[in-house]
């Protein structure tokens, strides 16, 4: 084969690339355009369900976008010479082969968009500055759209909102200034309140716990989720992070409880998806922890998930050294793990665990001997000495975890005959709590059915014509 065939096959793969591009192009064109269809809908219906479905389609839309399409995405909007057009185009700078010269598209003039179709157009600009790791330009754009939404009051406006205040933090988190942001949140959230933005303030609650967080102000978290009304009516994505975030209040607060009920909503209400397996291995990573501090050991499947198996394998550590009671074990492995631990911010309720190490061990020591020396306790659990086990050992036996008594004078424990469990109130109180687990759950089931808005009326007005033609039928026969 000569030299000028090979290029000439090399010419045509270039063209069939190009071609298929330039198709993958036109279809998210197309898909844009849709969504601004779907946005005038919105606007003249004052139907909320049309903005969800255009944002629904953001991530597919993200994945294929570039600045090309972008481009074509203003010629089809904003008017010629439009200054709102030239001014994202300098965002996005002058990569494209586009550049700033307008095509024979732009003579025809388009009017003004509507303020969803401009921040919509906005918000995918942030998205791209956001996957080009331009934060600098992003943190401009963003904080001249923040400006532009402060002063719209638009209802069909505040799901987009939301959407560009989590962007919003985003950026600012990436470079390290969240703490800049804090009285802009909180401006905007006393705004969404009063305005009844249930989306936006859902997502500004979110974005201030996750703030407070990120620099250790608990007590600050704790105030916000006191005075502040999460809206019942949000997303479940959202209820998903604001329950994980009271799931970690109530753990620091010792309240393992209410927090192993929040991580437990948490779980259910997040997607089972690969895309949300961050969030996933963060709410299970504290769960597991909760069980524990509990008093309880996690199921083994949570582990064996694929999304699950290798970001586990140092808390895999921690269950085992605390099912066996082996405090060597638990102390190796913080030693090997610490600073995965600290990297989770979870090595502070990690450290807690050593005291449910040590009782885990004294009611294996109980299970297996029914008198024991306290020298023998002091080296089965590696204490340092005889009267720091006598300590704990009486600690345990006032908790609850053993039924024991202690010889004093003679040094040993001797452990009580078991008691029939089902002589309690244990087997109620487990089966009470699962009933009020299935009542929650079918609860928060019904609240979060939907229905088309004034269906009712429909019925009515069927009920009406079959009642008026009975009546004429009535009359005719007469």
């Amino acid at each position: 084969m000569s030299e000028s065939q090979d290029i000439d096959m090399v010419n045509v793969e270039d063209v069939d690339v190009q071609k298929k591009a330039s198709e993958a192009d036109a279809l998210v064109v197309a898909d844009i355009r849709q969504n601004f269809m779907l946005l005038e809908r919105a606007v003249h219906t004052f139907e909320s369900r049309f903005t969800t479905r255009v944002l629904r389609t953001t991530a597919s839309i993200r994945k294929r976008l570039n600045i090309d399409i972008l481009f074509q995405s203003f010629r089809d909007v904003y008017p010629k010479d439009s200054a709102d057009k030239g001014r994202l185009r300098n965002y996005l700078g002058k990569d494209s082969g586009l550049m700033d010269v307008d095509s024979e598209e732009d003579t025809l003039d388009n009017s003004q968009p509507l303020p969803e179709i401009d921040l919509y157009l906005h918000l995918l600009v942030m998205i791209y500055l956001l996957d080009k790791q331009d934060y600098e330009q992003g943190i401009r754009l963003s904080c001249e759209t923040i400006n532009r939404i402060q002063i719209l009051n638009r209802r069909t406006l505040d799901q987009l909102s939301a959407r560009i205040y989590f962007y919003y933090a985003r950026f600012y988190e990436l470079t390290g200034n969240l703490a800049e942001i804090r009285p802009v949140l909180l401006a905007a959230q006393r705004t969404a309140t009063l305005r009844h933005d249930d989306d936006s303030q859902a997502t500004l609650i979110n974005l201030l716990l996750r703030n407070y967080f990120h620099y250790n102000l608990f007590d600050q978290a704790d105030k916000l989720v006191s005075k502040a009304t999460f809206p019942e009516s949000a997303g479940n994505n959202q209820q998903a992070r604001y329950m994980y975030y009271l799931g970690r209040i109530k753990a620091i607060q010792l309240d393992y409880t209410a927090s192993h009920a929040h991580l437990n909503q948490a779980i259910r209400k997040a997607p089972q998806n690969t895309v949300t397996a961050g969030f996933q291995q963060a709410v299970y990573k504290l769960s597991i922890i909760v069980h524990l501090l509990m008093g309880e050991i996690p199921e083994r499947s949570i582990f064996r998930q694929p999304v699950l198996r290798k970001p586990l394998v140092p808390y895999l550590h921690i269950v085992q050294a605390v099912r066996i009671g082996d405090l060597s074990n638990f102390q190796e492995a913080i030693a090997k793990y610490g600073d995965v631990f600290r990297k989770d911010k979870n090595f502070t309720l990690i450290i807690r665990l050593r005291h449910n190490v040590i009782k885990t061990g004294i009611r294996m020591i109980s299970l297996s001997y029914s008198r024991i020396s306290l020298r023998d306790i002091c080296l089965k659990l590696h204490l340092d000495s005889e009267k720091d086990a006598e300590y704990i050992v009486s600690k345990a036996i006032r908790d609850g975890v053993i039924d024991a008594i202690i010889d004093h004078e003679k040094g040993f424990m001797k452990s009580k005959e078991n008691v029939d469990i089902y002589s309690t109130n244990e087997p109620q109180n487990a089966f009470n709590a699962r009933i009020t687990f299935c009542l929650n759950l079918h609860n928060e089931s019904v609240k979060a059915m939907r229905f088309p808005l004034n269906a009712h009326r429909k019925e009515l007005a069927s009920a009406e014509a079959l009642q008026n033609d009975a009546i004429s039928s009535y009359y005719s026969i007469l």
